[in-house]
């Protein structure tokens, strides 16, 4: 809640005149609003691209910020509206789950065996590859979800949906990831044995 009132009170700073304020919000939430266009693009230059433009159109919009809600509501509904225009600008091409190009191969990095930090960094690639994976509102809800810590209510008011359209969009999405995961996964227990 205190960092709702700290956005309030930036926001109430740039409305005033003080646009430096800005881009403290900017850098507060550049790296979530990233992450988010990154489950749309696909890769980097297109995600800072969607990014930028993102708080680019916050900054022309904030006047008509309704304070009732949560910014970061409000900015990930812009993340989204602005991937999903890219996204039809751009015509992206859809791959199958079974092109070789779409599974990523984990390169032993550093010297530092300890068993716990590899163990992390191993499931928060594959777990960032099934991502990857899924079409991009289910990632995105996904992301918002676990990631972006947004109750259902906040989600379906970013995404424009109902709560409860929001909740079976989720479960479905859980479901498509648990089998993105078990196709990572396989390929790692047939190497293994």
């Amino acid at each position: 809640m205190q960092e709702k009132e700290t956005d309030l009170a930036l926001i109430n700073a740039v409305l005033a005149g003080n646009t430096a304020q800005y881009a403290v919000l900017v850098k507060r939430h550049q790296r979530f609003v990233f992450t988010l266009a990154m489950r749309f693009a696909k890769n980097r230059e297109d995600a800072e691209e969607v990014a930028q433009d993102c708080f680019v159109k916050a900054y022309r919009a904030l006047g008509t910020f309704k304070q009732t809600s949560k910014f970061t509501t409000w900015l990930y509904t812009i993340t989204y509206t602005t991937a999903m225009t890219f996204l039809r600008k751009k015509r992206l091409d859809t791959q199958s789950i079974n092109d070789d190009e779409n599974v990523l191969q984990i390169a032993n990095s550093g010297t530092d065996f300890d068993a716990n930090t590899v163990e992390k960094k191993s499931s928060y690639v594959y777990l960032n590859q099934a991502i990857d994976m899924l079409l991009p509102d289910d990632a995105v809800i996904i992301t918002l979800f676990y990631k972006g810590e947004q109750s259902l209510e906040e989600i379906g008011e970013a995404l424009n949906m109902e709560a409860n359209t929001v909740k079976v969009k989720l479960h479905r999405a859980r479901l498509r990831l648990k089998e993105k995961l078990q196709y990572l996964l396989k390929d790692e227990v047939k190497e293994l044995i």
